[in-house]
């Protein structure tokens, strides 16, 4: 197969590696990104490893023209997205002219408005069909692993699932007074904003971390866990039958978010332009610049993540209640790639998924696609191969109604 990557952050460095791992299927590789430099320290780290060449491009993936150009020059067999959440209708358009297949992680969010949702990828169903192409929207972990999670269960351990609460855990520890494990921009856009879950047919909106409940993390322990809109609860809500409830969970420690409410109270996490010294800058942009690269964390990073399903349903006519996860040892993926837990557990269910269309195990059905519509099982036993083994447990109950509150952020600037 040959295959373009576009993306060498934290998580696009991991794809391109372990695509290099499975040289049999991956022949070809390609790697791109704005920074041309990114890509080629990751090309000579894959031929010092792996001994393997790769082709490296310096590409503006907002620009649908050159991505278009560079796509028809290489004719990949799939594009797999490691960009920006913005870069995603962009590089699709950029596929539907070139004729390629696509792949992302994250689905597409305006730059100038905090909120993302399907709506935007699936209304470009009928183009891709048409071109006879597929999207497959979301292959990250949670969207993506988590997403497989609730339709492996659909089809083998439940006739329905009523309630999904989805549960992120990092119980690592990178020694740094704050940064983030991902893109800056797009973390503290994703944990700034309003919360919502689905429950009963309707969305009951939150305000931002207000509802905070303790959970067991396995091979963690019990932490406290803050309730999000997370990008999968949109799509598993149409995909998952007999659902009445499903929620979105991820723990912050406590210095995380006195730094977060800090830094939005003084608008630092501004989506919105302002000036300074007579030029425009957007402050979060700004902050990007100076909290760490997700990429530098790496070496020193100690501890585990843990992230899972808790699902209650009916099987054989009784209830029942289950969790799916899978645990990520920061120091073990810095070994195997030079990255941390939540890079590598973004990376590796792209690598699986592509490794599903190359061998044929997902059906090539022209359309745009979330992960839980396409066979989970032989996903299931090929990203386990892949590095991120997965468990299965069965608990006395779920997590309930929600019954913790936290008082909601003040935020002076109501831009952000």
């Amino acid at each position: 197969m040959k295959i373009l990557i576009i993306g060498a952050g934290a998580a696009g460095s991991v794809v391109a590696k372990k695509c290099a791992m499975n040289s049999e299927i991956f022949q070809d590789i390609h790697l791109a990104s704005r920074t041309l430099s990114k890509c080629d320290a990751i090309k000579e780290d894959i031929k010092a490893k792996q001994g393997k060449n790769i082709h490296t491009y310096k590409l503006d993936a907002d620009d649908v023209s050159e991505t278009t150009q560079l796509l028809k020059e290489i004719q990949p067999d799939l594009v797999i997205n490691m960009a920006l959440p913005y870069q995603d209708l962009h590089i699709m358009d950029a596929c539907l002219e070139a004729g390629c297949h696509y792949m992302d992680t994250a689905n597409y969010e305006p730059i100038d408005v905090a909120k993302f949702e399907y709506h935007w990828q699936w209304a470009y169903q009928d183009k891709f069909k048409e071109a006879g192409l597929m999207a497959i929207l979301g292959c990250g972990f949670d969207p993506g692993q988590t997403n497989i999670y609730c339709a492996y269960a659909q089809k083998n351990l439940f006739d329905e699932i009523h309630e999904i609460d989805i549960i992120d855990c990092n119980a690592g520890d990178h020694g740094k007074a704050f940064a983030t494990n991902f893109n800056p921009e797009i973390n503290l856009r994703e944990v700034t904003q309003r919360g919502k879950y689905w429950e009963n047919g309707q969305w009951i909106e939150t305000e931002p971390l207000e509802f905070r409940k303790m959970i067991n993390f396995p091979e963690v322990g019990e932490k406290a866990g803050y309730l999000l809109y997370h990008e999968e609860l949109e799509s598993l809500v149409q995909n998952i039958k007999g659902l009445k409830r499903i929620r979105f969970w991820m723990t912050f420690g406590d210095e995380y978010i006195k730094h977060m409410e800090v830094l939005q109270n003084i608008g630092m996490t501004r989506i919105d332009p302002v000036i300074h010294n007579g030029v425009e800058i957007v402050p979060i942009q700004f902050l990007k610049t100076l909290l760490p690269e997700p990429s530098s964390l790496a070496e020193d990073y100690t501890g585990k993540t843990s992230i899972g399903c808790i699902m209650t349903g009916i099987k054989d006519g009784k209830e029942k209640t289950i969790l799916i996860y899978n645990v990520c040892d920061h120091a073990q993926t810095h070994a195997e790639v030079q990255a941390q837990a939540v890079s590598y557990t973004t990376g590796v269910p792209p690598v699986t998924g592509a490794i599903m269309l190359a061998k044929g195990l997902w059906n090539m059905e022209p359309g745009v696609w979330n992960v839980e519509q396409l066979d989970p099982d032989p996903f299931m036993d090929e990203v386990a191969k892949q590095g991120l083994p997965w468990h299965i447990t069965e608990l006395d109950s779920g997590l309930g109604a929600l019954t913790e509150r936290r008082t909601a952020f003040k935020y002076k600037d109501k831009a952000a």
